[in-house]
C-alpha cells in the first residue's frame, strides 16, 4: 500500500494548488482525480473555456464597430462555431497539460479514479477499468468542488434543457436562448451567444441580475446588456420548463402573480452550484456534512476529524477558483506549522462580460444594513481619455470609504479591464489604505486605472479632477 503525508481528493484550482504547495513544503503528496483530465470544473468546463468563448465572441462583436475606427471590412463575415468550440478546447487542453507538467515537476503522484474514504486514514481509488487501489494518508484535503444546481421540477436533458457544461459545446447558435438565472455564469454565457446572433432572455427570481454584487453595478450592467439586445425578466419565479421537440417552453410568474411564457430552442439552467461530495463516503471517515451539503470546517479549514481538511466550493463561502487556491495554500502551510490567514472580505468577485464587472469588500447595501457611516466617490469611464481613445465608454469606478477614518471599505467597478484593475483595490485594502492614500498614488496617463484614482479623489472631499 502506498503511503503519503498528504492526499488531496480533487484536482481543481484548490486541489492542484494545495498539492503543489504541500510538495514545496516537503510533504510526500498525492492527488486523486475521478476524471482523466486534471483541473476540475474551472479548467475543463468553467473559468477557462467560458473565457475562451467570451474572447472569441468579443472579437466577432467588435467587427461591427471597425468602421468607427476607419477599418473597412468587405465581404461576408461568418461565424464558424465548430472552429470556435475547437479553439476553446485547445485552450483547455493546453492549460490542463500545464497542470500535468506541474504535477511531474513537483513530484506529486496522480491517481485517476473516484476517491472515497475507507476510514480516516485510508482512501480507496476506484479506477475506470474496474480495479481499485487503497492508499494511506496522514492528512487528507477534500477538494471535490461543486456541480450545477437545478430546480426540482426541471428535467435537464443536456440537449435542449442544458447546464453551463453543455452550453460550452453547442453544435449551433441558438435562435432563442432562455436563461434561468441572472447570476455570473448565466450572464457571461448569455453574452457569448447574444454576440453570435441569438436572441437571449434572462429570467431571474431576484429583483436584479448579479444580485450578490453592489446594486449600482447591477443597474449599469443591465443597461448596457439591454442596449446590446438582451432581454430581462427580473422578479420572476420559474414555474415550469417543458421540452416539445426542438422547442423549450418556460413559464414564469411575476410579482403580480401574472404568468409569462417564453419559447426558445434552448434553455440554460443557471441557478447556482451545489457542493459535490457524491461517492466520497465522508461518513466512513466520520466527517460531518451540513444540511446544505457542505463539508463542515473550522476557521483553519479543518473538519471535525483532526487529520482531514476541506477547501473550495465544497465548504462555506464564495464558489470562486481563486478563493479555493488561497484555501489550498493555507491548509498546506498550516500542516507545515505556519500561521497563514485569509481575509474573506478581500476575495474579489468578477463578471467577465464586456464591460467587465469587478468588486471587493462591502457593498453599499451591506454598509447600510450594518449601520456603517460611509462616504462614496464615483468616476465614469466616459470621462477618461483612454476610454474615449478605445471607445470603451460604459461604466464607472465607485469607492466606499469610512466616513471618519477614510479607510476604503469597498470598491465596485464596471468597465474595460476592471477584472485586472480590481487587483489594485485588493492591494490597497490589504494594507488598510484610505481613499486619500489611493488618490495620492501616481497613475500612468492615459490608462483605465486613472478611474480608480479619480474615484478615490471623489471620495476625498469630492476632489475628482476630470469630471
Amino acid at each position: 500500500m502506498s503511503s503519503f503525508d498528504v492526499v488531496i481528493i480533487g484536482s481543481g484550482p484548490g486541489g492542484y494548488v494545495s498539492a503543489i504547495r504541500c510538495a514545496q513544503l516537503g510533504f510526500k503528496t498525492a492527488i486523486v482525480e475521478k476524471y482523466n483530465s486534471l483541473g476540475g470544473t474551472c479548467l475543463n468546463v468553467g473559468c477557462i473555456p467560458s473565457k475562451a468563448l467570451l474572447s472569441s465572441s468579443h472579437h466577432y462583436a467588435e467587427i461591427a464597430h471597425f468602421a468607427d475606427h476607419g477599418i473597412e471590412v468587405s465581404g461576408d463575415v461568418k461565424i464558424n462555431l465548430e472552429k470556435m468550440i475547437a479553439r476553446k478546447q485547445a485552450v483547455v487542453d493546453q492549460t490542463v497539460g500545464g497542470i500535468n507538467y506541474l504535477m511531474d515537476k513537483n513530484k506529486i503522484t496522480v491517481f485517476n479514479g473516484l476517491g472515497s474514504f475507507v476510514d480516516a486514514t485510508h482512501i480507496a481509488v476506484a479506477k475506470a477499468d474496474g480495479t481499485s487501489e487503497t492508499i494511506e494518508a496522514k492528512y487528507t484535503v477534500i477538494a471535490t468542488g461543486s456541480k450545477p444546481s437545478s430546480l426540482p421540477f426541471i428535467k435537464i436533458d443536456k440537449e435542449r434543457i442544458i447546464t453551463s457544461t453543455e452550453a460550452l459545446a453547442l453544435k449551433e447558435v441558438p435562435k432563442h436562448l432562455v436563461i434561468i438565472g441572472g447570476g455570473v455564469i448565466g450572464i457571461e454565457l448569455g453574452q457569448v451567444y447574444l454576440r453570435l446572433g441569438a436572441q437571449v432572455s434572462v429570467v431571474e427570481f431576484m429583483d436584479r441580475i448579479i444580485p450578490g454584487m453592489d446594486g449600482a453595478l447591477s443597474k449599469e450592467l443591465t443597461k448596457v446588456l439591454k442596449k446590446q439586445g438582451m432581454k430581462f425578466y427580473v422578479s420572476h419565479k420559474v414555474k415550469s420548463v417543458e421540452r416539445n421537440g426542438d422547442a423549450v417552453v418556460v413559464q414564469a410568474e411575476n410579482a403580480k402573480g401574472e404568468t409569462i411564457t417564453l419559447e426558445g430552442d434552448y434553455s440554460l439552467v443557471s441557478v447556482g452550484r451545489r457542493p459535490y461530495t457524491d461517492g466520497l463516503n465522508a461518513d466512513k471517515a466520520g466527517v460531518k456534512i451540513s444540511d446544505r451539503g457542505q463539508v463542515e470546517v473550522n476557521d483553519h479549514l479543518q473538519t471535525n476529524v483532526p487529520n482531514i481538511y476541506a477547501i473550495g466550493d465544497v465548504v462555506r463561502g464564495a464558489m470562486l477558483a481563486h478563493k479555493a487556491e488561497e484555501e489550498g495554500v493555507m491548509v498546506a502551510e498550516i500542516l507545515a506549522g505556519q500561521k497563514p490567514h485569509i481575509d474573506y472580505n478581500l476575495i474579489p468577485g468578477v463578471v467577465y462580460t464586456w464591460p467587465e464587472v469587478a468588486a471587493v469588500g462591502q457593498t453599499e447595501e451591506q454598509l447600510k444594513a450594518a449601520g456603517v457611516a460611509y462616504k462614496s466617490g464615483s468616476f465614469p469611464f466616459k470621462a477618461l481619455g483612454r476610454a474615449r481613445a478605445s471607445a470603451d465608454l460604459d461604466g464607472f469606478v465607485k469607492i466606499l470609504a469610512d466616513e471618519k477614518t477614510d479607510e476604503v471599505l469597498g470598491v465596485h467597478m464596471i468597465g474595460a479591464r476592471t477584472a485586472d484593475l480590481i487587483a489594485e483595490a485588493v492591494t490597497a485594502m490589504e494594507f488598510k489604505a484610505s481613499a486619500e492614500d489611493i488618490s495620492r498614488m501616481s497613475h500612468a496617463h492615459p490608462t483605465f486605472a486613472e478611474a480608480v484614482k479619480e474615484a478615490a479623489l471623489a471620495a476625498t472631499e469630492n476632489r475628482a479632477l476630470h469630471v
